[in-house]
């Protein structure tokens, strides 16, 4: 089974410009001590916010907007969109969208970053435009903050969107869900890469003309098969 689709992943310019993307947040723990760093660096980011978190933390969500930071919608609780229905993905589209109000930016990442010709056509139909990614940090895995800077720099390139996260609403493992090593990589990160200028996203499609990826959706992988029930939800630790 597939389904091909359309995501922005990508701006190309000569301009120094990088787009860092964090989601499965907000997280009590973790989001504050990212957002010291991001300010202490002078550095915007976008946050795809899981609805069900962020109704927990709505002042966490207003700091989010607050220090310039944008806001995007990832869903209530984060199932799989092509194991759903109609309804089901529309509410949860809804429901993440009055939690994280009046900050949404009308940006949608699909969990896991499953979508179909169906839930896209959703999702497009309810004013969001698909956001997904150049490069994976891989810092949902286990992983140290080195490895994950890393891996962004090696697939480094001006307009990239990078996908990491400030919270993990699932995982593989429980020795996944802190944070401490996305934290240590992003510093890692604005650090080494001083000379860069990292934005959000609707900033970043001021440097040209979005670069979109026939998005296509497989089965899950196996491993996520221990994560995603038939009906799309998930298991938590």
């Amino acid at each position: 089974m597939s389904s091909v689709l359309e995501a922005l992943i990508h701006v190309p310019t000569e301009e120094p410009v990088l787009a860092l993307t964090f989601d499965d947040g907000p997280d009590p723990v973790y989001t504050p001590r990212l957002l010291d760093i991001l300010a202490a660096h002078r550095a915007r980011a976008t946050f795809f916010m899981i609805g069900a978190r962020a109704d927990r933390h709505r002042e966490l969500v207003a700091r989010v907007a607050a220090e310039g930071h944008v806001i995007g919608n990832h869903s209530w609780d984060h199932p799989s969109f092509p194991l759903i229905s109609q309804e089901e993905r529309r509410e949860q589209v809804r429901a993440c969208a009055r939690a994280i109000s009046p900050y949404d930016e009308r940006l949608f990442r699909p969990p896991y970053g499953h979508l179909d010709l169906a839930s896209c056509l959703d999702v497009d139909q309810m004013g969001y435009r698909v956001v997904a990614w150049k490069i994976d940090a891989g810092d949902w895995e286990e992983r140290d903050g080195p490895s994950i800077a890393e891996a962004v720099m090696a697939k480094l390139q001006p307009g990239a969107i990078v996908l990491l996260h400030d919270g993990l609403f699932d995982a593989l493992d429980e020795r996944f869900f802190p944070r401490d090593a996305t934290i240590s990589a992003v510093e890692l990160l604005l650090n080494r890469l001083a000379g860069f200028r990292f934005v959000t996203i609707p900033e970043l499609l001021q440097y040209g003309t979005p670069r979109c990826k026939q998005w296509e959706y497989t089965e899950p992988k196996e491993e996520l098969n221990r994560l995603i029930r038939q009906d799309g939800s998930t298991r938590r630790y």
